[in-house]
């Protein structure tokens, strides 16, 4: 079942772009995008927030594989390695990936983010939030609420990976 389509995605992408801006009061910040999909909702951001504020946005890809929690349990994450060419120290850091669901990929976002350094603040952004919280995180920035079985899937398809965008629910 889809969720969202390509137009209702552009919109969202643009309301959290002004988010963005409007919590950290101007474009005083940097973006970074969780590893994979993450960084494709950042990148996008960024070209929003270029668009409608004329502000270049630094942008940095995060890798969380070596920080995740179910290492041991046979995960298929390959490290990739992070790519950020800027100091986090003291910057207001807003965190970007696809989709919510218990909060262990942001909480392997923060441990790796913390190993890099103190930043200002942490914004979490993501397209969907689709509940079933395992830890107490919330993201500050939601494209689209959807609530779901926890047997359900969410799947972001993006037109730079996938041809075209969408957001699916599969049961």
């Amino acid at each position: 079942m889809q969720i969202l389509n390509a137009d209702e995605m552009r919109r969202a992408v643009t309301r959290l772009s002004m988010q963005a801006v409007e919590q950290n009061k101007g474009t005083d910040f940097v973006l970074i995008g969780i590893r994979t999909r993450g960084v494709i909702l950042a990148r996008r951001m960024q070209r929003e927030i270029a668009r409608l504020e004329g502000a270049d946005i630094p942008l940095g890809i995060l890798d969380i594989s070596l920080y995740r929690d179910d290492l041991l349990d046979g995960c298929d994450a390959v490290f990739k390695g992070s790519e950020i060419g800027f100091d986090i120290e003291g910057k207001n850091v807003v965190l970007c990936d696809d989709v919510i669901f218990t909060g262990r990929t942001v909480r392997a976002a923060l441990a790796a983010l913390s190993s890099m350094g103190r930043a200002k603040t942490v914004r979490l952004f993501t397209l969907v939030d689709r509940g079933h919280r395992e830890l107490p995180f919330r993201a500050d920035g939601v494209g689209k609420n959807v609530p779901t079985a926890r047997a359900e899937r969410v799947v972001v398809h993006f037109a730079e990976t996938d041809g075209a965008d969408s957001v699916d629910l599969y049961k």
